[in-house]
């Protein structure tokens, strides 16, 4: 958070919660108000004029940088104020501004309120004994997490760097990307008690001016105590809260959100995550990976194309085997039927309770995977599936073509860029199997036709969920199923930036001679 957020010049504070003229009155109120505690630096010098003045310096243990403000502050106050400088106070404070002070950041504060903010973002506070303003100076730490490659959207080409849980980093991390004037940064405040520093992104005269007002007015409109992660937000600004898939998007890869931001749309970023959000967010979004842009378009679309049919099979595999064995045994070829069937002879549960126990089975060991030890959770998890797998079959207890249909589901379960639509694929997955068993594939499809009605219908900052599908967009297919060649990407999405469509100087400049030339 930069020093100019901090300074206060508002009139409208309460008169109690201005700073007091004896700084041993101010000393007090800030020791009481942070209960003595020990991380609490207040160091008390004495400057030499015409007369002795008493100035304390103010910061917290652990937030600051102790090297900058003993070089930058407590040395320069020491040592370089001149003795015979004029006696008069409100002199001494200038000097103390404009001459003396070497840190980067410098700026007045007149309330109590803004000190708290100051001290506790890092920063140092000077107050002055006989003075009602103190003086804030941008002293903020430099420890952070390094820059390092993404661990959850890994690729084979591409950058490898990710944001870190430092805002002011990944701001810096989006502008290597974006060398624009036009990529401006709108800041919010939010958490009564957490008071965390949240940013805005966006370019301005490509991004929405109203989903960039709608984002702002929403992220107003937040009143909690306490926002520790971009996914507190992210449940506060999403169209709908009864929807299963989710409709904000957020990557930890600086070269995505970069990317999304050419397009038009809206960053979010928090402070201490490095996941940032991305608004208005389609369908199609999570089901596209950064290294899609950076292979031959053919290959990517390949791969697309392959990415749709795995992550449909994730979904509909378990219910398709449920539905076909119990009621529509004739679709399959007979010598694979009687296989099944002798597979199964010894089975003493229904299709749907032998999917159901592999199923859950399956997402135990996923879990368990992830939430142990990295040393040792994918071989538990890898040692736990076969041996599971291969004892259910031996007992009886499933079919092998069940433990297949899982490992199938399973794999294509992975195929996902995008983690948060995994989630929602996983549990539609079990609601489909159990109205399979019951209606068949007449239940599978009226499932799949109740799905794709609750796509239509969402919203997201009022741009449709499905777009370009749904509304369909013929000039928006260019980067949509398929990836087309680069020299085709010549405009954006058409209902995300509506005021400068055109990616570049030579295609507006065509458009012009075209328009000329009729």
């Amino acid at each position: 958070m930069s020093i100019s957020k901090i300074t206060d010049t508002s009139q409208s504070k309460s008169n109690k919660d201005l700073l007091y003229g004896s700084l041993s009155q101010n000393l007090k109120v800030i020791k009481s108000t942070l209960g003595n505690s020990n991380d609490l630096i207040i160091r008390e010098i004495t400057i030499e004029t015409a007369e002795k003045h008493a100035i304390a310096i103010i910061y917290i243990d652990g937030l600051s940088d102790k090297t900058a403000i003993s070089v930058s502050v407590i040395d320069k106050l020491m040592l370089d104020i001149p003795e015979a400088h004029d006696n008069e106070i409100e002199k001494i404070n200038q000097y103390l501004r404009e001459s003396c002070l070497t840190v980067g950041d410098v700026n007045d504060i007149f309330h109590f309120t803004t000190l708290y903010s100051a001290i506790l973002n890092g920063d140092t506070v000077i107050l002055l004994d006989g003075f009602t303003t103190g003086i804030v100076t941008s002293t903020k730490s430099a420890k952070d997490r390094a820059v390092a490659e993404p661990s959850a959207e890994s690729v084979i080409r591409g950058p490898r760097e990710s944001f870190t849980e430092t805002l002011r980093t990944n701001t810096a991390l989006i502008r290597r990307k974006i060398k624009s004037p036009n990529l401006w940064i709108k800041s919010r405040i939010i958490g009564e008690v957490t008071r965390t520093d949240v940013a805005v992104m966006y370019l301005n005269g490509i991004a929405n001016d109203k989903i960039v007002a709608e984002v702002l007015a929403r992220l107003d409109r937040i009143n909690i105590d306490g926002i520790l992660e971009s996914g507190y937000i992210e449940d506060f600004i999403q169209d709908s809260k009864f929807t299963i898939f989710p409709t904000v998007y957020n990557s930890e890869r600086p070269d995505v959100i970069a990317g999304e931001l050419l397009d038009g749309k809206i960053a979010i970023l928090v402070d201490g995550t490095p996941f940032v959000l991305m608004v208005p967010a389609l369908f199609t979004s999570f089901l596209q990976s950064a290294e899609d842009f950076y292979q031959h378009w053919l290959i990517s679309s390949l791969i697309r194309l392959l990415r749709f049919f795995g992550i449909s099979l994730a979904l509909v595999a378990p219910s398709l085997y449920v539905a076909i064995t119990t009621f529509h045994q004739e679709m399959l070829p007979t010598p694979m039927l009687i296989s099944i069937a002798s597979q199964r002879e010894g089975v003493p549960f229904p299709a749907v309770v032998e999917a159901l126990i592999m199923e859950i089975a399956f997402e135990i060991l996923r879990e368990a995977g992830l939430r142990m030890p990295r040393t040792i959770g994918p071989a538990v998890s890898i040692v736990g599936t076969l041996v599971i797998g291969q004892a259910a079959v031996e007992a009886g207890v499933v079919s092998a073509v069940m433990v297949i249909i899982v490992a199938l589901t399973a794999i294509c379960s992975f195929l996902f860029p995008a983690y948060g639509l995994s989630n929602t694929i996983r549990v539609l997955r079990f609601p489909l199997m159990v109205i399979a068993a019951i209606f068949g594939l007449f239940g599978v499809m009226f499932g799949l036709m109740i799905i794709i009605l609750h796509l239509c219908s969402l919203r997201t900052f009022g741009v449709p969920y499905l777009s370009p599908f749904s509304p369909l967009i013929l000039k928006d297919q260019k980067d949509a199923l398929i990836l087309l060649p680069r020299s085709a990407l010549l405009t954006r999405p058409r209902l995300i930036s509506q005021k400068n469509t055109a990616r570049g100087h030579k295609y507006v400049d065509t458009k012009k001679r075209n328009s000329t030339n009729m």
